[in-house]
């Protein structure tokens, strides 16, 4: 039984598939039209997105100037993973990313339980992008064309049933409100009143939300041609103003607001993990789209590591203007931090920003439903999932019925489901596949290098990892100690931290022993980190996720698997 839920699918099985050319039932195959510019696009189009835009606020706040230390930390970890998924990506160069990755080194219950995951990561983190997609759109239609579309077309059922509760008690209570809160609860209870009613409810529903999901979805329907094109001319749009940013908020940065650097040390900088790093799922979004690259072995890899380069970049400039223009502490509850710091300063480039973030949010929404059905595809064909998601379009050349659903599965909740805070969720299911796809490199044979291919470059990490590890237990000895001694009434959160120490100390004895690569060791170690760090309320519901997905896995996949019969 445990050798048959560890089967694994052989590279040489994987390249003679490739070869061959991978189809449907019915032999029709993905476009090959993708090549390094068009990938680093896609990556960009899928990382410079609401975390720029909305929740690089709440990391400010917690980290204060400091978060950008926080992307750099971000950006030496992704620089891991990246080469990682570089080092795979000229080996393997089929759609299915970590899961395929997985499934070659590590087997098929761990690659069913990392494809999983990614569809936590794709579908889940789409809903809240395109609910926030519907917030940016909505503020450009009032501040910059003037129309007001009704409240209760922009909302969902929960938090306007919330809002208008909280703004009743309020005024019934005689409360002393701001002037801004007093507009909010305005607002709250005139939606309530004109919303329509039928059989007595309230109707709710943000129609913007499910547009731009289906109108998407539309678009990675009928071709990756069309994705490409309109992906492209998105980035480009919002780099230029993203830099146009950079360069006129210079002119506002107050240096005294950069002091002090780490007003809630390191601690709080960390905090901000979550808010930023799902964004982050860039890179693993590239790798779906292998199998329509001209040349993935080639040009999969440079085209990681130019997004990494481009987006990071981005970050740290965009970081260090707005808590330069802006103290930190005024960013609390702020949800479009760049839009709230030109407000008063330089109100014309609020409108600027307004596009920018709609155009930026698109973009994202179109690389995820892109990369979402291309995993579901590869795992059809692999027969743990039902034919049908390996159905490609004879005309349009794309995953149709994987592409139908994964709109679907985006479109309906975000028409109704509240904005929860979900990024935890999502970053936890990143960092995963990350971790993953780092071990997995560990375990990959060595080859002879070959022309043209992209190689991890080895680094003995024999003394270099005990070292590391070594230095990470000496500063963070007093937190160890007192993990250990009040385990019995530890939170979740501390015993996550001893779990990490460890992996840690694992990692390096093996390191030590068979004298693994640098690389790979330091992305698994760098990501369960980061991991480690998110909240552990989300880990919960991350492991329940985990259960219905291995609870199908055992009812349908393990049973049809191609696998089984060979």
């Amino acid at each position: 039984m445990s050798k048959s839920l560890f089967r694994r699918k052989s590279l040489d099985t994987i390249k003679k598939e490739y070869e061959s050319g991978q189809g449907d039932l019915d032999g029709a195959s993905l476009k090959k039209i993708l090549g390094v510019r068009d990938l680093t696009f896609l990556g960009i189009a899928a990382v410079i997105g609401a975390g720029i835009f909305s929740t690089i606020g709440k990391a400010a706040y917690n980290g204060g100037p400091g978060i950008s230390l926080l992307f750099v930390i971000i950006a030496i970890t992704c620089g891991f993973s990246a080469l990682c998924y570089a080092e795979f990506a000229s080996r393997v160069p089929v759609a299915g990313s970590a899961y395929t990755y997985s499934y070659v080194t590590f087997g098929e219950l761990i690659a069913w339980i990392i494809g999983w995951a990614l569809i936590l990561e794709y579908a889940i983190g789409n809903i809240v992008v395109a609910i926030s997609w519907s917030g940016y759109f909505n503020n450009l239609l009032e501040h910059v064309l003037n129309i007001h579309l009704p409240e209760w077309m922009l909302v969902d059922p929960t938090t306007a049933q919330g809002a208008f509760n909280e703004a009743t008690k309020a005024f019934a209570e005689g409360s002393v409100l701001s002037p801004e809160k007093v507009k909010s609860y305005q607002f709250a209870i005139e939606a309530w009143n004109n919303a329509p009613i039928l059989g007595g409810t309230h109707i709710f529903f943000n129609l913007p939300a499910f547009i731009i999901v289906c109108l998407v979805t539309w678009l990675a329907y009928i071709g990756i041609k069309e994705s490409k094109q309109s992906a492209n001319a998105m980035v480009i749009f919002k780099i230029i103003v993203i830099v146009f940013v950079i360069i006129a908020g210079a002119f506002f940065v107050d240096t005294n607001n950069w002091t002090p650097f780490l007003p809630n040390r390191m601690e709080g900088v960390l905090k901000g993990v979550s808010a930023v790093f799902y964004a982050y799922i860039g890179f693993d979004a590239i790798s779906t789209t292998a199998e329509e690259c001209k040349n993935p072995q080639r040009d999969l890899p440079k085209a990681m590591i130019n997004a990494l380069l481009i987006c990071t970049g981005l970050y740290i400039l965009i970081a260090l203007v707005l808590t330069g223009v802006e103290n930190y502490s005024n960013f609390q509850g702020v949800n479009d931090p760049l839009a709230f710091v030109f407000e008063k300063r330089a109100p014309w480039l609020e409108a600027v920003i307004s596009i920018s973030a709609v155009v930026a949010t698109t973009s994202v929404l179109l690389v995820f439903q892109l990369g979402q059905p291309r995993i579901w595809m590869t795992m059809s064909r692999d027969g743990l999932l039902p034919k049908q998601f390996q159905k490609i379009h004879p005309k349009f050349q794309t995953p149709s019925f994987a592409t139908i659903v994964a709109g679907i599965l985006v479109a309906v909740p975000a028409l109704f489901l509240q904005d929860l805070l979900v990024t935890d969720l999502t970053s936890i299911g990143t960092l995963f596949a990350f971790a993953l796809v780092g071990g997995g490199v560990i375990l990959l044979p060595k080859i002879a290098k070959e022309p043209g291919k992209f190689h991890l470059p080895f680094i003995n990490g024999r003394f270099i990892i005990p070292i590391l590890t070594s230095i990470f237990i000496y500063f963070f000895w007093n937190r160890i100690q007192s993990a250990f001694l009040n385990i019995s009434n530890e939170n979740y959160q501390e015993i996550l931290f001893l779990l990490f120490i460890l992996l840690a100390i694992i990692m390096t004895i093996l390191t030590v022993l068979k004298e693994f690569s640098v690389i790979p060791v330091l992305a698994v170690l760098f990501c369960s980190y980061l991991m480690i760090e998110i909240p552990a309320k989300s880990w919960l519901v991350f492991f329940g996720w985990m259960g219905v997905g291995l609870t199908i896995y055992f009812l349908y996949g393990y049973r049809k698997s191609k696998l089984s019969t060979k």
